[in-house]
């Protein structure tokens, strides 16, 4: 019990460069990033009409998820536009959540820190990650119906002005509806907190647990804990992607109203 390494909440510092400090949990960044650009590189360099055995599986994936993002969206020229975007942050997420049990993640030492750490249990890049969930949300439906019509579903003071020649039932709806705007643009700051903390907390309660158990237990007994972590990995990448998507489509909807 006395050699018990409980996580810290913050991630430990390995070393400068320059200002910035790099952490443990952006080893694990680099690892993943590293992984997808040279699967990248290497799959469109390869690219077939007929594809081989990585194209082939590389384009099973993305063909067994495209129906479960339809029923988000329902119209798959929508899941097409948003793919880059809800894909990327899905296998970003799942992958950093496995490479968070790779040996050696939390035991390997470089001077007094360890030098892998699993990356979204940094509440850094969690918050990151929500926030370019969000704000793509917001460019896509800037694009789709409009700056002004975007801005105006949350700030109603046209609606305001207008009212004011129509009596007061009139004057009361807008203010109703201004009042609304403001809680939409307060549900939109709540989005990114959600997104953060849920996927933070999940994956930094699992390795405080695995740590735990290893540390009690040395062999055979994490192993199931470690098997669950897989999943809970992919439950929680499904879970940010759906959100994310869920966010861009709402966003691309015209104004209430508007068909009017």
């Amino acid at each position: 019990m006395e050699n018990l390494h409980i996580p810290a909440f913050a991630p430990e510092i390995l070393f400068h460069i320059g200002p910035i400090a790099i952490t443990n949990t952006i080893v694990n960044v680099w690892i993943a990033i590293l992984i997808f650009l040279v699967l990248g590189l290497f799959i469109k360099r390869n690219i077939k009409n007929k594809p081989g055995k990585l194209q082939n599986a590389c384009e099973y994936i993305v063909e067994l998820l495209l129906p479960y993002f339809d029923q988000v969206t329902g119209d798959r020229k929508k899941t097409i536009k948003f793919l880059p975007v809800v894909g990327s942050i899905f296998f970003f997420v799942l992958l950093s959540n496995w490479l968070g049990l790779l040996p050696g993640t939390g035991s390997i030492k470089l001077g007094h820190s360890f030098l892998l750490r699993p990356a979204n249990s940094d509440l850094n890049l969690t918050l990151a990650m929500a926030l370019v969930a969000v704000l793509s949300s917001h460019i896509y439906g800037f694009i789709a119906v409009g700056v002004f019509a975007h801005i105006g579903k949350f700030i109603q003071i046209k609606g305001i002005i207008k009212s004011l020649t129509k009596g007061p039932i009139a004057i009361f709806t807008a203010i109703v509806e201004f009042g609304v705007g403001i809680l939409e643009i307060i549900s939109e700051i709540a989005k990114v907190v959600s997104l953060s903390l849920r996927l933070f907390g999940n994956i930094f309660a699992g390795e405080v647990l695995i740590t735990v158990i290893a540390t009690l237990v040395a062999f055979a007994v994490p192993t199931p804990f470690m098997m669950l972590e897989l999943l809970v990995g992919l439950i929680q990448a499904s879970v940010f992607a759906m959100l994310t998507l869920v966010y861009l489509t709402v966003a691309v909807q015209e104004p209430h109203g508007t068909e009017h």
